[in-house]
């Protein structure tokens, strides 16, 4: 593990078209911010990775919408000796849904597009139907919302997530492993559905991937284009993007590295089964677009999850969309399960807390050599931390772990630095 000095954040503004990003980086231009009242929050943060030997990680922490904490920890690539920095790229895995859940709410609040619209009437797919499978007419009644809400029909304890069956759907539509959201929808179409539409939560990567789709045949361009457009640059994210699968066909230099003490059979067809790292080939990434392909720094993240800090000055949404997006579920009863602390929104976690007044809202994230996880406090404080790994020799709930020492560490800063990171001079 890297050894860090007590609060060092070395910050640099990169001119990045209109926008001055701050980014972390140990060059000799760079300027040293020191705030000792940020000790507390390092030394707890920095304790953890080194206690769990965990590769690399980074974290950011917002307070009242300025960024007051932005640190790597270990290394990116161990092999080249390059550091973690809250700049560096990572899989954010699951943290992707919010990010499509906020296209789609953008589009229906541009009259694009309705919550209420059924999803294949807007997807005009054809079903592939074997002799033992038949249509399944409930598809026709699955929405943009049970989409959103993890409500469409599928429950992947009972029929497997056809997300992580690329080789078989493959071998079944006779293309090449592995197949591609197109194929997988195809075959889904042909299966019946695990429970009635909108009647009961179950999560569904693939509720996300049809999603994705949406957004195409509404906007006519492709997933990541839209969104990169239309809500990553209006926050001034610029280094967010879908990443690849193999590390040969990586393409972004400050992409870490990712770990995993497993490895698993190829899904891809140029060397089919044969033993892979898992996190560079057992799985396809390029599939998971919009339900888990995104990569993103903590500043990324952290930067997003400003944006919802303050409703009325929200550069991608409106205040009566960013309520509808975390508004509890109506359940199929027509009661609103009121009782229930914890549910599930328009792409987002929610737990009631014990005073019934506050709300804290999440997403984490996990593929083999990915820990994600992104919290929205009901105090104004957003926390993000990316590891590359999702193993850790002390607990097998590492992400458990994560989300905990993260409120600590927030809990640890002893006052809120003047400076905003976001914002600082250069």
């Amino acid at each position: 593990m890297k050894q860090f000095e007590p609060v060092l954040l070395v910050v640099w503004l990169l001119a990045v078209g209109d926008c001055r990003l701050p980014v972390c980086h140990a060059a000799e231009d760079a300027r040293a911010v020191i705030d000792s009242r940020l000790d507390g929050c390092h030394a707890v943060l920095a304790d953890f990775f080194a206690r769990h030997e965990i590769p690399g990680a980074a974290v950011a922490i917002t307070n009242q919408g300025r960024l007051v904490y932005a640190e790597g920890f270990g290394f990116a690539d161990a092999e080249r000796q390059a550091p973690v920095t809250p700049a560096s790229l990572f899989r954010i895995a699951s943290v992707s849904k919010p990010i499509t859940a906020v296209a789609i709410i953008q589009l229906v609040e541009h009259g694009q597009l309705s919550l209420d619209d059924r999803v294949f009437e807007i997807l005009q797919i054809e079903p592939h139907l074997t002799g033992e499978h038949s249509f399944d007419e409930r598809h026709g009644r699955i929405t943009v919302r049970h989409l959103l809400q993890h409500r469409g029909g599928w429950d992947r304890d009972r029929s497997g997530d056809p997300m992580f069956q690329s080789v078989r759907f493959a071998e079944l539509l006779q293309v090449p492993a592995p197949a591609e959201p197109k194929h997988i929808i195809r075959i889904m179409l042909g299966r019946q559905l695990d429970f009635e539409p909108g009647e009961r939560y179950a999560y569904s990567n693939f509720g996300y991937c049809l999603l994705g789709r949406v957004i195409e045949a509404v906007t006519g361009l492709g997933y990541e284009r839209y969104v990169q457009a239309q809500v990553l640059a209006p926050l001034g994210i610029r280094s967010m993007r879908l990443g690849k699968t193999r590390l040969e066909d990586r393409y972004v230099p400050s992409e870490v590295r990712y770990h995993d003490p497993q490895h698993g059979p190829s899904v891809f067809t140029r060397d089919l089964g044969q033993s892979v790292g898992r996190p560079y080939g057992s799985f396809s990434l390029d599939a998971m677009d919009a339900h888990g392909g995104w990569l993103a720094s903590a500043v990324d993240l952290a930067r997003f999850a400003v944006a919802f800090d303050h409703p009325d000055r929200c550069p991608v949404l409106g205040r009566a969309s960013i309520d509808q997006m975390y508004a509890r579920p109506v359940e199929s009863s027509g009661g609103d399960s009121d009782s229930k602390p914890v549910y599930y929104s328009l792409g987002w976690q929610n737990r009631v807390l014990d005073d019934d007044q506050r709300v804290n809202r999440w997403h984490n994230g996990s593929v083999p050599g990915t820990t994600a996880i992104l919290i929205r406090r009901h105090d104004g404080c957003n926390m993000v931390a990316l590891l590359n790994t999702r193993f850790s020799p002390r607990t097998p709930e590492l992400m458990l772990a994560v989300d905990r020492i993260l409120h600590q560490s927030a809990n640890a800063i002893v006052a809120c630095p003047e400076i905003d990171l976001f914002h600082a001079p250069p």
